[in-house]
């Protein structure tokens, strides 16, 4: 952190773009020029034609809320983030399901389950939790097509075909219901659609299941019985890498179902249903809902607007390519990296360049920065004082500004200066990040100092479980929903339904292997810090890994140059063969710009109930570099 607030290519004084070449500009007069042109687009085509983008370069707490403060306080309901393709899918499912999303109580678990993650490379901290809760006994089971760190732990390990998660899931289920091994009482008391549930599962045989994820029938048993034993201190964890599949949101609504049948549920070492530490509310929903104004993306993913008031970004640039269903003309965009991190890489490039007005703050000139008509640098987080609230501890901490640079703001510092500018500083009243951290503590009992005095922040509560024998399930029935109303009322079906027959091996002779794009790499946190010169930052470029049969087949060894194509885009970069990487499988992690991934992965595939994009089953063709495809 020391060399990334410290680099010689921090940004450290705005910019402007004036024609093909960069000039500092001073921060005020940068201010006044975006403030004037924002208001010239909002007379023109009306305060929606701007939208913002909210990144994770500077950090997760308080920059999310402003951002989404400004924008209804300035009038325009187009929010967007990263986490349109990534988080919000598993928080819709599991929502549908619970009523909200929960925490993995790794610490007391008997049985982990990880499906479609690897914390290791991804969150290292709670890989950490998960191996102490491995010496304690527990047992780990991972689900996932790869091999990975995790993998080499664990007990048993089941690689389904890409995207047939959901009938993995529904086998498991078949075999907690045929076998008993579920609590009745449980999902007597507190569960809603059982009887449905289990009439389903029943085509969901383990010799079915095999045929249609490649999972041994013996495995999925062993499986079922190992969560089932461990039960209720058995949990499920679901990744990322699930949310990126054309059914994630059914298959993940189906994975966290069997978390409601072992009963775990809120138990000791199950899935925690969150406490909750009553922050001030930032955003101005309420105060301006602004619905009537059509948020980009919210007719035709209507669960993701509602659920997390999130526009969907795929649904933005083509707004902003063709001006349907209005145009988008103008976008504030903070630590984000599109170019690199959204699918149609191309497009996304199309849509910024061709905008009227793009302004970026980060702390690098980003690929995405580069396309900007202002760059302004933006606070690390070591720069800023921000409350964060640890839901998996019940703690509430209070970062503190390490360092200062007069010459970069904060969020609070930006926003406010822009609202002051645009007539509507007086939504944003706070003076400075202590003065907001005293008012969103208003309603606590609990004052700054009394967070900053504890060295491992402030205990708010100690861990409860078991809420739902005094309290319903904040769902629409108040019980845990396995066939879900709301959805039913939307034209969904009332269960996380599979439809078999998917999984069966369906070879195109033009793309004939399938990619998984967006594997975590340690080191690097997406397009982040491979600016950095650290000893660990070993990789200098991104890299395609094939199994060592498919590598002989093709005529192909680590280091060679291979070309990857799909129907959206083509590159060449280095291959890496892997003795235990699954045949028929490209894995190609995202981030780097000379050989930038999202250029081959669809904008067009997406997940009808939250318009989450396909990107870790992308049909590819693989060849030696310099080889004509016939």
């Amino acid at each position: 952190m020391i060399e990334i607030v410290n680099a010689p290519d921090r940004l450290t004084r705005p910019m402007k773009r004036v024609g093909s070449q960069w000039v500092e500009i001073d921060l005020g007069t940068a201010l006044d020029e975006i403030a004037e042109k924002l208001e010239v687009l909002k007379r023109t085509y009306g305060a929606r034609s701007v939208a913002v983008w909210k990144g994770e370069g500077v950090g997760f707490a308080q920059q999310e809320m402003l951002a989404r403060r400004f924008c209804h306080a300035w009038g325009t309901p187009n929010y967007f983030s990263n986490d349109s393709t990534c988080f919000c899918s598993r928080w819709i499912a599991s929502s549908l399901v619970y009523g909200t999303g929960l925490v993995p109580d790794y610490e007391h678990a008997r049985c982990i389950t990880l499906w479609g993650s690897n914390p290791a490379n991804s969150h290292p901290f709670h890989f950490a939790r998960i191996k102490s809760a491995r010496k304690a006994g527990a047992r780990l089971i991972v689900i996932d097509p790869r091999n990975s760190e995790v993998v080499r732990s664990a007990d048993l390990h089941l690689r389904p075909r890409l995207g047939t998660d959901g009938a993995l899931a529904w086998g498991l289920m078949r075999v907690l219901i045929h076998e008993g091994l579920y609590d009745h009482e449980f999902v007597k008391g507190y569960t809603l659609g059982f009887d449905e549930l289990a009439a389903y599962a029943q085509t969901f045989t383990p010799e079915v299941v095999e045929r249609e994820t490649g999972v041994p029938a013996t495995q999925l048993i062993e499986a079922a019985r190992l969560m089932a034993e461990a039960a209720p201190s058995s949990l499920i964890y679901a990744g990322n890498g699930l949310e990126h599949h054309v059914r994630g949101t059914e298959n993940l609504r189906s994975i966290a179902c069997i978390g409601a049948l072992l009963g775990s549920i809120d138990r000791v070492g199950g899935s925690r249903w969150p406490d909750s530490f009553p922050l001030a509310r930032l955003t101005l929903y309420q105060e301006n809902p602004l619905d009537d104004l059509n948020p980009i993306g919210a007719r035709e993913y209507p669960l993701l607007y509602e659920f997390n008031q999130e526009c969907h970004t795929l649904t933005g640039i083509d707004a902003m390519l063709t001006g349907q269903p209005y145009p988008v003309r103008g976008l504030l965009l903070t630590a984000a990296n599109p170019l690199l991190s959204n699918p149609r890489s191309d497009k996304v490039q199309q849509a910024f360049a061709g905008l009227d007005l793009l302004v970026v703050r980060d702390l690098f000139l980003t690929e995405t920065a580069r396309l900007a008509h202002y760059v302004l640098p933006a606070a690390s987080f070591l720069e800023r004082t921000e409350l964060h609230v640890d839901s998996t501890h019940n703690r509430v901490h209070l970062t503190k500004a390490a360092i200062s640079r007069p010459e970069t703001q904060d969020e609070l510092a930006f926003w406010r200066s822009l609202a002051q500018r645009l007539g509507v500083g007086d939504q944003f009243p706070w003076e400075n990040e202590t003065a907001l951290n005293h008012w969103l503590l208003q309603d606590t009992g609990v004052k700054p100092e009394h967070i900053i005095d504890g060295p491992t922040g402030y205990s708010f509560a100690p861990l409860s479980y078991e809420k739902w024998r005094d309290r319903p399930f904040p769902t629409q029935s108040g019980r845990i929903e396995f066939a879900s109303p709301s959805l039913a009322d939307r034209g969904f079906p009332r269960l996380p339904e599979y439809p078999l027959g998917d999984g069966a091996l369906k070879v195109d002779p033009l793309f004939p292997f399938l990619l998984i794009s967006g594997n975590r790499q340690k080191n690097y946190v997406g397009s982040r810090y491979q600016n950095r010169s650290s000893p660990g930052n070993a990789a200098k470029s991104p890299f395609a890994t094939i199994s060592a049969a498919d590598a002989r087949d093709l005529g192909i060894a680590s280091g060679d140059l291979v070309t990857v194509t799909s129907r959206t885009g083509s590159l060449t970069l280095t291959s890496r063969v892997a003795d235990d990487a699954a045949p028929g499988i490209v894995q190609i992690p995202f981030g780097w710009a000379q050989a930038n991934v999202n250029l081959l992965t669809p904008d067009d595939c997406n997940d009808p109930v939250t318009g989450f994009p396909s990107m870790k089953e992308v049909p590819v063709h693989i060849a030696p570099a310099g080889r004509i495809r016939q």
